[in-house]
């Protein structure tokens, strides 16, 4: 893919994050994050980028010293079925041998993807409870939810 590089976001990268992200909010499968809460933690993303287009990201939020959740994982329509999402989680999943995780944990709704990538269920009785009440409580699904839980071994 020429022009496709992969890197850290700068805080200008903002807005084009969040009009990615937007339709995905919208339907309840993304949580919304506000500006500043991305900005707080820009330093957990990681962007996809072909030119000047931001055309996918993910965030590796660090839970503990030996959890990490990989977070609000998209790839523009336009730019699927080309490895940019399972490049994204790979290198999130580098990041997090290098930073000393044990595990990496995901809720999704694209269960098959992340099994491909190495991810195993688990049962969400075995989320950490500091997860649900920080981030699912926002979610307008909560408590009704029909993401999965998957965790994979670094």
């Amino acid at each position: 893919m020429r022009g496709l590089t992969y890197r850290k976001p700068t805080l200008s990268d903002i807005p084009a994050m969040k009009q990615l992200v937007a339709p995905e909010i919208e339907s309840g499968v993304i949580l919304a994050r506000s500006d500043d809460e991305i900005a707080t933690n820009i330093r957990s993303y990681i962007v996809a980028i072909e030119g000047e287009k931001v055309v996918g990201f993910c965030a590796l939020h660090i839970h503990s010293p030996k959890l990490a959740e990989i977070r609000s994982m998209i790839v523009d329509p336009h730019y699927r079925g080309r490895n940019i999402g399972s490049t994204l989680v790979d290198k999130a999943c580098e990041e997090g041998v290098v930073l000393g995780l044990d595990e990496i944990l995901v809720l999704t709704y694209q269960q098959r993807f992340f099994e491909k990538l190495g991810f195993k269920e688990i049962p969400k009785e075995s989320i950490p409870e500091h997860k649900i009440w920080a981030d699912c409580i926002k979610c307008k699904h909560f408590p009704i939810c029909n993401e999965v839980s998957l965790i994979k071994m670094l």
